[in-house]
């Protein structure tokens, strides 16, 4: 019977954990990067870089939804609903890829962006 009781305390702890205080962020997390930022790529020289502050946007049935701007090293962090979104920034005259993410039900999926400067 003392057994029985522990297992059912133990089965009802472990129910109720993780609801208590909200769930897992749903969104989207990761790099963005830029570059070339140089004309000539040089052999053992990076020709990309972070894009530091750089603002996405985020929009779902043509209207924006959220942004995310980028810190120093790159990094961004967006919650947003289960979906498909398209994405666009604000780094003028460059194109950003890949133009799309879907975020995953319950979990914040990782996906990283590359601007393209345009330098030839």
């Amino acid at each position: 019977m003392t057994k029985l009781v522990a297992l059912g305390a133990a089965a009802a702890l472990a129910l109720g954990c993780g609801s208590a205080g909200g769930g897992t962020a749903t969104g989207l997390r990761g790099y963005v990067k830029r570059g070339p930022v140089m004309p000539v790529c040089k052999v053992g020289v990076p020709c990309d870089e972070p894009a530091r502050g750089v603002k996405l946007r985020f929009s779902r049935a043509g209207k924006l939804v959220a942004t995310a701007t980028t810190n120093n090293l790159g990094w961004y962090r967006v919650v947003l609903r289960a979906g498909s979104y398209g994405v666009s920034t604000n780094a003028q005259g460059s194109t950003i890829g890949p133009r799309s993410a879907t975020v995953r039900r319950g979990r914040m999926t990782r996906r990283d962006f590359v601007i393209d400067t345009g330098i030839r």
